[in-house]
């Protein structure tokens, strides 16, 4: 069965990092890190400690998903909790196309099969429900063991959120199919209208069959603080699976930074100064996603709206004879081609999973807002983001870039 492997072009194992917020670190988490630094010498227990976990719970209980106790765990990034899941479970992996850069690493690095299934057309980070069943039944006929289906509802790198209708198809596929499911919600609280966008999680539908794990870099905790989050189904086989993904971490000694843990307990708690923070920046980056959602489809590329996240994925298949013109025949091409004219990281979608020759590409709306602390800050708080010069410098030079990829196009159109 065919795998995407974009063997010898680029350096294919490079995992981009998460989109960043490009915005100053919280005062009140810098204060509740640094007087922490100097009182836990014995450092935070594997699994975490009891304030980190009481404040998970607490988390989930205000989301109508409570965890009881014995049912979480946290670890340093979601990265190490999924590794330490896919160690547990064991078997072959399934993940959709194109999923988050970090997910099949994990899963290759333990020597277990990966194997990617299209998503629907209305969006991304779930698989299509036919295209699971089908990739299973062939899995299985080679001889294959699949095991997991990993998911996303609010999804990197396509920025979408699964409808409910689309996620209960693929959860009720995967049940059918007797897979365990880890959903990834790390941008779960990134929702750029809130108020209109339904999202539910897999473990509401089929809660003895899902473990959740939320990166809190998604929303709550700078990305240099490692700090991630997992629930576990109220099941035997719930408490089976904890009890081994407690044993893979504790072999691999991946616990959190005691002043980190304490950040993630602050933060999870949710007090004033952090939903207001999480408010804030949520929709300067619906403003700047959208404003970026124009412009590449102003020019004639391809992107589903962004609904979540600070991101956008971008298809410039439209573009292609003005790209290859400009010796642009790929996405590592297109990475390159983008990060030399942009001076922005926008790594190619077979970083994702996608297909090397098409032309897509993951654009994040942080790098859009750099400049000073004082820059940044201000985007926080100014009534018209768009309109800060730092940031209209930015734009520019990315709307530039289209324009002329746009023109470029269409001087190559044949004559009607």
């Amino acid at each position: 069965m065919r795998r995407t492997e974009a063997e010898d072009h680029g350096p294919v194992r490079y995992g981009p990092s998460p989109p960043s917020d490009g915005l100053p670190v919280l005062p009140e988490l810098v204060r509740v890190l640094t007087e922490a630094a100097g009182r836990r010498p014995d450092g935070e227990p594997v699994g975490g400690g009891t304030a980190l976990l009481d404040a998970a719970r607490g988390y989930w209980e205000r989301r109508g998903v409570p965890a009881g106790a014995g049912r979480a765990v946290a670890g340093p990034g979601a990265p190490a909790l999924l590794l330490a899941l896919t160690a547990a479970i064991g078997g072959d992996v399934l993940v959709p196309r194109p999923c988050a850069a970090w997910w099949a690493p994990y899963a290759r690095l333990l020597g277990r099969p990966v194997f990617h299934v299209p998503t629907p057309a209305e969006c991304g980070g779930v698989p299509d429900p036919y295209a699971l069943l089908e990739t299973v039944r062939r899995v299985r006929a080679e001889g294959g063991d699949p095991r997991l289906l990993v998911l996303s509802v609010a999804d990197d790198p396509t920025a979408t959120v699964a409808p409910p209708e689309v996620l209960h198809e693929a959860v009720e596929a995967a049940a059918g199919e007797g897979l365990h499911l880890v959903s990834d919600e790390t941008w779960r609280d990134t929702l750029h209208a809130p108020h209109e966008t339904v999202l539910v999680g897999p473990a509401e539908m089929l809660p003895e069959r899902v473990t959740v794990v939320g990166d809190l870099a998604g929303a709550l905790l700078p990305a240099g603080w490692p700090a991630a989050v997992a629930r576990f189904p109220a099941t035997a086989d719930g408490d089976d699976l904890h009890a081994r993904v407690l044993d893979v971490l504790t072999a691999l000694g991946a616990r959190v930074a005691a002043p980190v843990a304490a950040a993630a307990a602050y933060a999870l708690t949710e007090p004033g100064p952090v939903t207001a923070r999480v408010a804030a920046a949520v929709r300067l980056h619906a403003c700047v996603a959208d404003a970026l959602h124009g412009v590449v489809v102003a020019a004639g590329g391809l992107a589903l709206p962004p609904r979540a996240g600070r991101h956008l994925y971008v298809d410039l298949e439209p573009l292609r004879a003005a790209l290859a013109a400009r010796g642009v025949d790929d996405a590592q091409d297109l990475e390159d081609h983008l990060g030399a004219r942009l001076g922005m990281p926008a790594p190619g979608g077979h970083r994702f999973g996608d297909d090397l020759a098409a032309l897509r590409v993951r654009l994040s709306t942080g790098v859009l807002l750099d400049g000073t602390d004082a820059q940044r800050a201000e985007c926080l708080t100014a009534p018209a983001p768009l309109e800060l010069p730092h940031v209209q410098r930015a734009l520019a030079l990315v709307r530039s870039f289209f324009d002329d990829l746009r023109d470029d196009a269409r001087r190559r159109e044949p004559p009607r």
